[in-house]
């Protein structure tokens, strides 16, 4: 297998986010027990950012056409019929929400984050590497930078849960803000542990018609994302008149090649809808916690307000985008079989989180494990213990923030990927 560099981008980064930071592992054509691997990830060993993908289940098997085309340039023909009107809708509707969360991520609330930037990995036998590029750097900011009520419910929120959805690092004096450190073009090499999330945290051979093969949608479709930030990094390279490392050159190249319906990975664009739908239907059913929030004054006012705009605006409540949640929960719960294996959907969404530590970039590890953060907040809401869906109530303040900050990602990916088949 040839591994392709990663990169990690994030506010004028690659594919789909204007302001996120990607990184990205690329992979060439190749099969693990006859799953195929997103393939954009093995083509050169590329970490970037821990919004690492999972192996693409959904293509295991030709796309089959749908009745009805989408109107969406970007994916004009779903595998499924039921994906087209939450695809439309979102193209519809993303431009506005993308501009409100970018916006939202400028808030303390939602761009600082306590990260132990010196664990250590656990899961694969590593050379130690120092990043000595300015690019992988990142410090924390002083602590008098730090709202002192953040840290407050940070120290007060943390528990251990032995079977929790996630487990994130110990709050420490030490904060970092995505402002400072956003997202950006790092080529740091991190294709193995793109190879562990491929074969060890994703659900290899998984049905698409369960909720295992939901997972790895998901999963897939955090990896497109990234592949978008990258893509993105790249032209934002040649605008700034910089020069582009690797073999990475041309962003419309690279887009056809990671993205588009002809390259590797055929519903690689897909699945990021997916995954956003998700997203977005999570952020709907914590809007009553997250409005209680405001109400309390957990949140300062200028935050408090652009959040109840976001959480008003149309797309939140469109029905069609519940698509990717309803057949999550009926995967989930078709019988006891599934309900009982959910355990394991904690579990891997656990070590997602964890396998950050083995990223020896730290602004790759500090925005994956951002990314990875927000996706299982998103699983934890939409389906908690027993697939009828968690608390809201019981989620914690730094669990919320990277919820909306991921959010704001998969929107700025989408965008990205609409100018580039425009």
């Amino acid at each position: 297998m040839r591994v392709s560099q990663g990169i990690l981008i994030w506010s004028s980064a690659p594919a789909s986010t204007s302001s996120l930071l990607a990184y990205a592992f690329s992979v060439e054509p190749r099969s693990h027990r006859g799953i195929p691997f997103h393939k954009s990830f093995a083509n050169r060993r590329t970490f970037g950012n821990p919004d690492f993908v999972a192996t693409w289940n959904a293509d295991s098997s030709p796309c089959r056409p749908s009745s009805r085309l989408s109107a969406s340039l970007v994916v004009p023909l779903p595998s499924t019929q039921d994906l087209v009107p939450g695809i439309d809708a979102v193209d519809s509707l993303n431009g506005e929400l993308e501009h409100m969360l970018d916006d939202l991520r400028e808030e303390d609330f939602f761009s600082l984050y306590s990260v132990d930037m010196l664990g250590s990995c656990e899961y694969i036998p590593q050379e130690l590497f120092e990043c000595y590029s300015e690019s992988c750097e990142i410090y924390p900011v002083d602590d008098d930078e730090v709202p002192t009520a953040i840290k407050n419910v940070d120290m007060d929120e943390h528990v251990f849960e032995l079977d929790g959805w996630t487990r994130w690092d110990m709050p420490s004096e030490d904060y970092y803000d995505t402002k400072q450190f956003p997202e950006s073009h790092t080529a740091y090499d991190g294709a193995e542990v793109w190879k562990f999330i491929h074969e060890r945290i994703c659900f290899v051979g998984a049905d698409d018609d369960s909720w295992q093969g939901d997972f790895n949608k998901v999963v897939s479709g955090m990896h497109s994302m990234i592949s978008a930030q990258v893509i993105r990094g790249i032209e934002d390279k040649h605008a700034s008149g910089e020069d582009v490392d690797g073999d990475w050159t041309d962003p419309q190249v690279e887009f056809k090649r990671r993205l588009s319906p002809q390259g590797e990975t055929p519903r690689a664009l897909e699945n990021m809808y997916f995954g956003y739908m998700l997203l977005l239907s999570a952020a709907q059913k914590a809007r009553e916690r997250l409005l209680s929030d405001c109400d309390a004054g957990k949140l300062d006012a200028d935050s408090a307000g652009k959040l109840k705009l976001i959480l008003a605006h149309p797309l939140i409540d469109d029905e069609s985008i519940s698509v990717a949640s309803h057949k999550l929960h009926d995967h989930a719960v078709k019988d006891a079989d599934s309900i009982g294996a959910l355990w394991e959907a904690r579990m891997r969404s656990r070590e997602l989180l964890r396998i950050m530590n083995c990223v020896q970039c730290n602004k790759c590890r500090f925005h994956g494990k951002i990314s990875a953060l927000g996706i299982t907040t998103a699983l934890q809401i939409l389906l908690g213990r027993s697939g009828e869906g968690g608390d809201p109530t019981r989620v914690h303040r730094v669990e919320l923030a990277a919820l909306m900050t991921t959010l704001s990602k998969f929107s700025t990916a989408i965008s990205y990927c609409t100018k580039m088949t425009t």
